[in-house]
């Protein structure tokens, strides 16, 4: 009974954001409340999600600083030579964008931390998406996927949590994978393509000037000062005409106009207000040196990482704003990302801890066990492959590698399969994982997109169980599992 009331929360839970019937804060506490009560055991919902609440603690404690952080970094300019240097690849051509999206959201990642990755990447981002009208959803998706494929790293969390559930060594797990993890990288990219062609059939052939001369318009992505704007660079000669980029691959050209003084167009792109009021260009070295002192530190693990945003946030603010009222108005300017982060993680707590506290996702795990044929053994690191894509989406991290992982692992055994095999398909369904409703960070992506939640999970899930599978089927075929 526990398993189908289990599978049936979460099916309810699913319907309901993906239909927008209701929120995914109201869902994720309401719903489990319900279930609580229906297996008999509400009088124990107010311990469950105390509980859940403690796990998670220190996840949304770590959101909140880190999002302060980061966002007075993106403030003071921190970013802004890698937003230039993406926004000058990406022009105004959608698919250029879309790419850009995958490798800049790709690159973040090597920190390890998937609300860094977000923060980054939507700030670099959302500008450009919001002035060609772009697909928010594509941005959100691309993001993810890429950001799941790069959360394999060793210190990213999943591939510790399979080496120290089956006792092996972390390093044995990923750099095998490596190929697979490539391919599946590469899956990425072409995804982007395809997202990105798309995206330029819908929005026809734009050039710079079109882009340029529409209405300004105010975006805040946590950058504090003043719009983000696309803005051109004008030229003193005298009458030039400048080719517009394309958004077809740049085959039709497109005369622009001139500035005022009728000089040649500069094709860049600024995502971020270079004249706002925030920038701190004379620290920008001390603040480089923080971020990459901060990220050290949570690679090497000297401090528990939200003890590491705290003081590094503490450290930000004081230094880049030593005046009380500038670091109010700082504080001020990304509570609401921080609220809206950090409520939607203490209510994902409700629906963890009734879903662990009841035994729900014990039930459903031993039924997923106990419902692989006998004669699937000799093919359990590929079974166990695609397990992790349903299991890490409706589970936590915790609850698949500490939980499921050592029971799948001891039927491979059974059958001469070795650990290491099983801890390296574990790692496949990851692209997944980092959409799931119960991914803290997700929600980091939508809340500063400004995507409904359901919107990125009905857009999102199925190129994400693509590319999982596409990581899988390539460790099949190099022979890694």
């Amino acid at each position: 009974m526990l398993t189908i009331l289990g599978f049936a929360m979460i099916a309810t839970f699913l319907v309901l954001i993906m239909t927008k019937k209701m929120s995914p804060i109201a869902a994720l506490v309401l719903i489990p409340a319900l279930f609580c009560v229906a297996v008999g055991q509400g009088a124990k919902l107010g311990d469950y999600v105390i509980e859940g609440v403690g796990n998670l603690a220190p996840t949304a404690a770590m959101l909140m600083f880190a999002i302060v952080y980061f966002g007075v970094m993106i403030d003071v300019g921190l970013f802004d030579p890698i937003v230039r240097g993406i926004l000058r690849f990406c022009k105004a051509d959608p698919m250029r964008i879309v790419i850009g999206t995958a490798l800049l959201a790709a690159v973040v990642s090597l920190d390890g931390d998937g609300s860094t990755t977000f923060m980054i990447t939507v700030s670099a981002m959302y500008p450009l998406y919001k002035r060609l009208k772009m697909s928010l959803v594509v941005m959100t998706g691309v993001a993810a996927t890429a950001n799941g494929v790069m959360n394999t790293l060793p210190w990213g969390g999943p591939t510790a949590r399979a080496a120290t559930a089956l006792k092996v060594d972390a390093a044995d797990i990923f750099v095998p994978m490596i190929p697979a993890l490539a391919v599946g990288l590469l899956a990425v990219i072409l995804l982007a393509c395809v997202l990105g062609r798309r995206e330029r059939r819908r929005l026809g052939t734009l050039t710079l000037d079109e882009v340029l001369v529409t209405e300004p318009e105010t975006v805040l992505v946590g950058a504090g000062g003043g719009p983000d704007r696309l803005t051109k660079a004008t030229g003193t000669g005298g009458g030039a005409t400048a080719t517009g980029a394309t958004a077809t691959g740049g085959t039709g050209d497109a005369e622009g106009t001139g500035g005022p003084e009728g000089g040649a167009v500069d094709e860049e792109f600024k995502g971020l207000d270079p004249n706002r009021s925030t920038l701190r260009p004379k620290l920008y070295w001390f603040n480089a040196g923080l971020t990459v002192a901060l990220l050290a530190a949570m690679i090497l693990e000297l401090m528990p990482i939200p003890v590491l945003f705290l003081i590094g946030a503490a450290l930000a603010l004081t230094v880049n704003f030593p005046h009380m009222p500038d670091q109010r108005a700082r504080i001020a300017a990304h509570a609401d990302n921080v609220l809206n982060v950090s409520g939607m993680v203490f209510a994902a707590a409700v629906f963890t801890g009734v879903l662990t506290g009841t035994g729900m996702v014990e039930h459903m795990a031993d039924w997923l066990v106990g419902a692989i044929p006998d004669g699937m053994g000799p093919h359990m690191a590929v079974v166990t492959g695609l397990l992790s894509l349903p299991l890490t989406y409706f589970m936590s991290n915790d609850g698949f590698y500490f939980g499921v992982l050592p029971v799948l692992a001891e039927a491979g055994a059974a059958h001469g399969v070795s650990p290491l095999e099983i801890a390296r398909a574990s790692i496949a369904g990851q692209p997944l994982h980092m959409s799931s409703p119960l991914v803290p960070a997700v929600y980091v992506l939508v809340g500063m997109a400004k995507v409904e939640f359901g919107d990125h999970t009905r857009f999102t899930v199925k190129w994400a169980v693509l590319t999982s599978l596409v990581v899988l089927g390539a460790s099949i075929l190099f022979g890694i599992i």
